[in-house]
């Protein structure tokens, strides 16, 4: 059996042996060296060559950021980043995103209670998911900008009639994880100043994270992007990103979309969920309603996209040669879920089309 080659990169003695130890449990993982300080790394991942390297987002000397640059320069890699739950934790975090990197684990609860086995599991699914991406299929956005707004919300080839009738969608949901703030800042910033369709998203991240990448997507963007919250009204050319830690659901009361957001479900592993939020744009919208799914681990967002279909909506999914983790779109896919499947460049473009 041929393992997965880690290189861990900490300035954390402590952390650096912790991850060697969850790591080294593992039958099919072999963590082939450690680095103290960006410098070594940058030179450990180009002699060593590993499959994936987990790289601290702060450390002293050569930051986890330059590192990071360097690595993509030098010897392209797959990194998980080690972040923290600050402001400045993760604005860094999705800097880093933009640099490369495939992904990211939180690791405040670890250094808080001096236990960092709490996050072994997420630590060695993400190991064993991002050691297998294909380093072609990352374009890091520092280097390689998204392309333009679509100019028109309606394409050429309609007539001037259609233009002036209502949008054929209320509501446009859009599940993603792992590559997801990357995929979203080449999806929500084409969508036109006149898009006439509300749009909520799911992300995957840890509490503390998503308003910031709300705010990121907000800069970026003709149409208004920000963190949801209770009671929100859901309105065309809007854009609202479900807080981490609650499930967003889509209500309709007195002839408009409001959202509603709670826990419960409990027991689920991805808090919110992209089939929770989806299922209840499904009940508010029905036909009127389209569901996207982008990259990510898993099969969240599967049974969403099958509500969506049968209450008579419609469905896109990113295509495999484009995502980063091609797990969600797979499930839908794999159950039917999808009307059409099309790269991450082209998924704007499709959206738009659909109103």
């Amino acid at each position: 059996m041929k393992k997965i080659r880690v290189l861990i990169v900490d300035d954390s003695a402590f952390v650096r042996k912790a991850i060697r130890r969850m790591l080294s449990t593992e039958p099919d993982i072999e963590v082939v060296d450690a680095a103290a300080d960006g410098r070594e790394a940058v030179e450990k991942v180009c002699r060593l060559k590993p499959d994936i390297v987990t790289l601290d987002v702060r450390m002293a000397g050569m930051d986890g950021l330059t590192a990071l640059e360097r690595i993509m320069r030098d010897c392209p890699t797959p990194v998980l980043m080690l972040s923290s739950l600050t402001q400045e934790g993760a604005d860094v975090t999705l800097k880093a995103l933009d640099l490369g990197a495939v992904d990211f684990l939180d690791k405040t609860r670890a250094e808080s209670s001096m236990d960092i086995t709490l996050l072994a599991n997420e630590l060695v699914t993400k190991v064993r998911t991002i050691a297998g991406v294909d380093m072609g299929k990352l374009r890091p956005l520092a280097v390689e900008p998204p392309p333009p707004p679509l100019q028109v919300p309606i394409p050429p080839r309609e007539t001037a009639a259609r233009v002036a009738t209502p949008a054929k969608i209320d509501v446009v949901a859009i599940g993603t994880s792992t590559g997801g703030p990357t995929a979203l800042q080449l999806t929500i910033p084409r969508l036109p100043r006149n898009f006439p369709a509300a749009v909520i998203v799911v992300q995957h991240m840890p509490p503390g994270f998503t308003r910031t990448l709300a705010e990121r997507l907000n800069t970026l963007s003709l149409i208004p992007v920000s963190e949801a919250a209770e009671g929100d009204s859901v309105e065309p050319g809007r854009v609202l990103v479900a807080p981490a830690g609650q499930h967003l659901k889509l209500l309709k009361k007195n002839g408009r979309y409001v959202v509603h957001l709670d826990r419960e479900p409990s027991d689920l592993f991805h808090k919110p969920s992209v089939d929770v939020m989806m299922e209840s744009v499904a009940r508010a919208c029905g036909r009127r309603s389209l569901g996207v799914l982008l990259t990510g681990m898993g099969s969240d967002g599967a049974r969403g996209m099958k509500a969506i279909k049968a209450a008579g909506g419609r469905t896109l999914a990113e295509s495999e040669e484009t995502c980063i983790v091609y797990g969600m779109p797979k499930s839908a896919v794999e159950e039917g879920a999808v009307d059409r499947v099309v790269p991450l460049h082209e998924i704007a473009r499709e959206i738009v089309q659909e109103m």
